[in-house]
């Protein structure tokens, strides 16, 4: 006897999904690789369609932004500044330029919060290093006065330390105006300092004799120094893996370290096509995003050689300071013509309100493209990207000088007597010396 539920196939309104019965027996579908296949190839078409990642920019400095740097419990918080001295305080949920402070003469050259966010630290040019509070923008709550000029500031993620650099690195306390100990070795000054997020008394410098030093705060020498083939512009550390950073080369690369093994780097990380200027992870550890010379933003992923995405408009100009955001969802530059950009991480990511069904549909896409990946029409169709004129001639250009280099060396090995013209592999030509 046949029977029917109607509940089965009948809606209770008209705004309900209707019933569908499904059999998931696999002898009755037999094509579901191909089908599969086709819905990969819809997926990753459909996601270059809507890879838009461009979402705002944020007007308002006089000058050329020169750093950037996110507020430690604040969300949608941004502090930037800019070479005639100016700190803005961004509200980037809102868009909206919160303050204005005229803090230094001449550039400014680094921004720190503390860890409760309560306040922040700047220096510039004129070798003074303030604390502005959080409440009051009308003038600094301390000054101190340098015998040089700083080039860079980090706060530690924990205590009430921060430590700043020029001639040379030193550590200070909140409580003082001197400092509590420097540290010298070597190198006339230095460009980058950034404190380890997981080893909290561990930091690392980027000199300007191409070396990258790293120090501890419970002694009172540096521990390790390594020199680079060519100058490092800025580092990150991995906020996850509290052995690894990454830095930001003139050489037109980034190199990933494990500071357990510093002979040479464990990735290298190709595609800009001019000196890379500044670096910064994502809160997750697995990618991380760099701002270049060549006008472009790209990110990678921690473990690849090659930028997943690369992000450039017709007005932005050269990079100078790349942030990614705590909510690991969004990417923001500053640039020379005085705007700040907010980019999606993801760059066909849909923002706002995603209800359940589509966030499952997603997943699915997510997972059929992950599956077919290697097909060459779908890896085709996920890797092409549309380059700026001159990014596209400039890498087709070191191309070539790449493989003329190659090619001269096999012939030098082939026409010279056997072993004395060794091979050495791209990595450990990074690396000059290593010292303890």
């Amino acid at each position: 006897m046949l029977c029917r539920n109607p509940s089965d196939y009948v809606r209770e309104t008209k705004k309900d999904i209707v019933p569908v019965q499904r059999n998931y027996d696999p002898d009755l579908h037999p094509f579901e690789v191909a089908r599969e296949y086709t819905r990969a190839m819809n997926a990753v078409k459909m996601e270059r369609i809507f890879a838009r990642p461009f979402i705002c920019s944020l007007d308002g400095h006089r000058d050329s932004v020169q750093c950037l740097t996110k507020h430690s419990t604040e969300l949608s918080l941004l502090l930037s500044g800019s070479c005639d001295g100016e700190i803005k305080l961004w509200n980037v949920a809102q868009r909206t330029c919160q303050a204005t402070i005229p803090a230094h003469d001449g550039f400014v050259r680094g921004i720190c919060v503390i860890p409760d966010g309560t306040a922040f630290y700047s220096i510039g040019n004129d070798k003074l290093i303030k604390r502005w509070s959080m409440d009051n923008y009308d003038a600094p709550a301390m000054t101190i006065v340098g015998k040089h000029v700083f080039t860079s500031i980090d706060h530690h993620y924990k205590n009430s330390q921060y430590v700043t650099s020029g001639e040379n690195v030193s550590l200070w306390d909140e409580q003082r105006a001197q400092p509590l100990q420097s540290f010298k070795w070597g190198a006339d000054s230095h460009a980058k300092i950034k404190f380890n997020p997981i080893e909290t008394t561990v930091l690392a410098s980027c000199a300007a004799d191409r070396s990258i030093i790293l120090y501890d705060t419970r002694q009172s020498v540096p521990l390790r120094k390594i020199t680079l083939q060519m100058n490092s512009s800025s580092l990150a550390w991995n906020p996850l893996e509290a052995f690894v950073f990454t830095t930001a080369n003139e050489d037109f690369n980034l190199y990933s370290f494990d500071i357990r093994f510093l002979q040479r780097p464990f990735n290298i990380h190709k595609d800009h096509v001019a000196a890379v200027i500044d670096v910064d992870y994502s809160p997750t550890g697995k990618e991380f995003v760099s701002g270049s010379y060549d006008k472009t933003v790209r990110i990678f992923a921690a473990d690849k050689g090659h930028s997943r995405d690369i992000y450039h408009t017709k007005r932005m100009q050269h990079i100078s300071c790349v942030q990614w955001t705590a909510d690991n969802k969004y990417v923001i530059s500053g640039s020379d013509e005085m705007c700040l950009r907010l980019w999606k991480a993801k760059a066909s990511e849909k923002l706002g309100v995603i209800r359940d069904r589509e966030a499952e549909t997603l997943e699915y896409n997510d997972a059929l493209k992950e599956k077919f990946a290697h097909f060459p029409k779908i890896k085709r169709i996920a890797r092409q990207r549309n380059l700026p004129k001159h990014v596209y001639h400039a890498k087709r250009e070191h191309k070539t000088i790449q493989e003329s280099q190659k090619r001269h060396e096999a012939n030098a090995r082939a026409n010279s007597k056997p072993g004395s013209v060794p091979f050495v592999s791209e990595r450990s030509k990074v690396i000059l010396k290593e010292e303890e």
